[in-house]
């Protein structure tokens, strides 16, 4: 008899988790992201065949892998019968029961909230239920968010994700492991948790759906709820027609004459370099978005959606895990690429290049009592760029909001003078600050932590 191994596949990009559950032969994979070369080798390693590809639900915040997987793999597909998908699959209802082999077997639930169609799975080996696939049902300490079907269903959404929680709760022992898609940085969900693992028992001492009447969670979640990525709109579309065989080639490659053209035309031309890279020296005219944070979804957030995009990076890789990271969310191909230093990018022509000024919320303070430090620029305005949620939980006196989504269509609010601009923890401050700086406005970038600006408040 084979016991019942579950691999986790992360995506900390994207916040997401998907998996493989096997018992040395075959294989089920659960939300498989779009880059099916990782389950594939995965399935590889563990000498294993995938015979069946799982659905939660119709994601929204990444395109997913599963037809594709399921096709290369030649693998049964289960989706929820009561999604009204482009493509054939196993039709998948509430109370199915799936044999993926003769000791793993999966029980599809009900589970409506995330979406009204979402399914969980609970895996039963040969002694008896392991665990359930949650997908963005109920999560580490949180369950996800109810409203990216529209505000209007996140009301009644709510409630019924309270009463799935339940279920789950009710149907599987509290030794139970709880494996979510959803809940690791993902915009998907209500809040953050920052658990790794849980069970049933751990999620009732802690989890507000299982500790909350049904009155309380409703109220709790829809007050929870902050904005969520714009590219979400074209997630669920894509997911329902299918998605086709992922394509992360190389990109065209451009020389510096290219990389000049459309900066000029106003591309956006993206720096993948650490901030701290791009502070000492960068093209001018290209953005931050740093392979060191969470760069596709806070570019794809702010991109026009459809609009060419070139990728700038120090080596191939970095080039190439970017590309990587923004099919996932349906940029399927960038517009031109290129590897190297900015030297090069701007073909040695000096006057090509930029630099920007950094500073800590220690200097914005010694600024503001006019003792401004190491010859920076004094701040005409403090400009905050975190979203409504962070700002209303506290935020520096006379500062200006404009969350970082939303800066691209608003740079002409923010008043005039020298910016000086700051987030959370400084990556969605870079971001901010090259917008603003190729829009010709002087910046100083605040590199910093915000739990440093407590005596700014």
């Amino acid at each position: 008899m084979h016991s019942i191994h579950i691999e986790v596949v992360e995506t900390s990009s994207l916040g997401d988790r998907s998996y493989l559950a096997h018992d040395g032969q075959a294989a089920l994979v659960v939300d498989p992201q779009r880059d099916i070369d990782r389950f594939l080798g995965l399935a590889g390693r563990l000498g294993v065949r995938i015979t069946h590809v799982a659905e939660t639900h119709v994601h929204n915040d990444y395109v997913s892998g599963g037809l594709a997987l399921a096709r290369v793999a030649g693998a049964a597909y289960l989706v929820a019968g009561a999604d009204d998908v482009a493509f054939d699959r196993v039709a998948v209802a509430d109370g199915d029961e799936i044999a993926v082999s003769e000791t793993l077997r999966v029980r599809a639930v009900g589970t409506p909230g995330h979406t009204f169609n979402h399914l969980s799975y609970i895996v039963s080996g040969p002694d008896g239920p392991m665990g359930v696939f949650t997908g963005g049902s109920l999560l580490f300490g949180t369950t996800g968010r109810t409203d990216l079907l529209g505000s209007e269903h996140a009301r009644l959404l709510a409630r019924r994700q309270h009463r799935s929680a339940r279920r789950l709760a009710d149907l599987l022992p509290d030794g139970a492991h709880i494996w979510p898609t959803h809940g690791f940085g993902s915009f998907c969900t209500v809040s953050q948790s920052d658990a790794t693992a849980s069970t049933i028992g751990l999620e009732k001492r802690s989890n507000p759906a299982l500790r909350l009447e049904a009155d309380d969670f409703v109220a709790q979640t829809l007050d929870g709820l902050d904005a969520y990525p714009a590219y979400y709109a074209h997630m669920g579309v894509r997911n329902i027609a299918g998605a086709g065989l992922i394509d992360i080639t190389p990109a065209h490659a451009a020389d510096a004459a290219e990389l000049r053209e459309r900066i000029a035309a106003g591309e956006w031309v993206v720096d993948l370099r650490s901030r701290k890279a791009f502070a000492q020296r960068h093209l001018a005219g290209t953005l931050s978005f740093g392979m060191d944070g969470p760069m596709s979804t806070w570019l794809a957030w702010m991109a026009e959606w459809g609009a060419p995009l070139t990728l700038l990076g120090d080596g191939c890789e970095q080039v190439a895990a970017a590309q990587r990271e923004l099919a996932r969310i349906g940029i399927d191909r960038p517009a031109a690429a290129a590897s190297g230093t900015p030297r090069e990018w701007a073909d040695g022509d000096a006057a090509l290049l930029d630099e920007m000024a950094v500073a800590s919320f220690t200097d914005l303070a010694a600024a503001r009592a006019e003792r401004v430090p190491r010859n920076l620029p004094a701040p005409d305005v403090v400009l905050d760029v975190r979203l409504r949620g962070e700002w209303q939980a506290g935020h520096i006196d006379g500062a200006t909001h404009v969350p970082l989504p939303e800066l691209p269509r608003r740079l002409d609010e923010v008043p005039p003078g020298t910016v000086w601009v700051h987030c959370g923890s400084g990556y969605r401050a870079a971001a901010a600050s090259s917008l603003l700086q190729r829009a010709g406005r002087r910046v100083v970038h605040i590199d910093d932590d915000f739990d440093h600006a407590a005596a700014l408040l």
